[in-house]
């Protein structure tokens, strides 16, 4: 049974064996492992994972490659494929007692930002993430502070998350070749978000308004968030721009915010 890659899937199936090969090996499943995999699309990673865990779940959206896939691993008992959409899909009640899941994937790259933010909701019952990535938006995951890459998604993801890129991967590794480079990237979720954040709502809110208008200042993206006071007394400049400040930074204003309630306006 063939298939057509949609586009409106985002769907670009990896083909090269050597490539293949590297991403298992980085992953580096274990028998007691239980894997969870995002748009497994017509198997080729699934193949060589499927012999060397314990239990794999599949997240599958589109219905022809579901059918597919039921097919080809019609006989394969601890393999369970699920119809339906990662963005919407709870992923913590495959997991059973205590254990933790290890999510790999090859992600659309129109729904990657959106779905990275979904899968750290669930992040508590998972153990680490392994995604193939447009090679732009790991750039912006692994980020430091004062470039033009840096930004919500790198602060939102570091904060909960050591994010490691691990090599990167070229447009003809993939049938049809994107149009775009890609990358690996690995995701190791903290047990508690760093620096302490005592309400990851509040942080998230105040990322999203530092960076709405990088090129402002601080004093004024904040306005009627943080006053001045809290911000010196975090060590930040008001006169700054988000990009300067670390996650660290970020989760000092946001614990202050929590504290100074309400914060004055001015």
């Amino acid at each position: 049974m063939s298939h057509r890659a949609r586009k409106r899937f985002g769907q670009n199936f990896l083909h090269d064996p050597g490539v293949i090969g590297r991403i298992v090996q980085a992953i580096a499943p274990a028998k007691q492992d239980h894997l969870v995999e995002i748009g497994p699309g017509q198997g080729a990673i699934t193949d060589l994972l499927l012999p060397r865990v314990g239990r794999l779940d599949a997240v599958e959206l589109d219905r022809d490659l579901v059918r597919l896939l039921e097919e080809r691993y019609a006989n394969q008992q601890h393999f369970r494929l699920h119809s339906a959409d990662a963005l919407k899909f709870d992923f913590c009640p495959l997991a059973e007692g205590n254990e933790k899941l290890r999510v790999v994937g090859n992600l659309p790259y129109n729904i990657s930002t959106p779905l990275l933010f979904h899968l750290l909701e669930n992040s508590h019952c998972i153990h680490d993430m392994h995604f193939m990535l447009q090679k732009e938006v790991v750039e912006r995951m692994v980020a430091g502070p004062g470039g033009k890459t840096y930004g919500r998604l790198s602060v939102m993801l570091q904060i909960r998350c050591q994010v490691r890129m691990l090599f990167p991967i070229g447009p003809g590794a993939f049938q049809p070749p994107p149009k775009v480079d890609s990358a690996f990237v690995r995701l190791t979720p903290y047990p508690e978000p760093l620096h302490g954040v005592k309400d990851m709502e509040t942080f998230g809110r105040l990322v999203t308004q530092a960076f709405s208008q990088r090129r402002k200042t601080l004093r004024n993206t904040l306005k009627g968030m943080v006053s001045p006071d809290i911000m010196l007394r975090c060590g930040v400049d008001p006169s700054s721009r988000a990009e300067t400040l670390s996650p660290k930074d970020f989760a000092c204003l946001a614990n202050a915010m929590e504290q100074a309630c309400p914060v004055p306006a001015f």
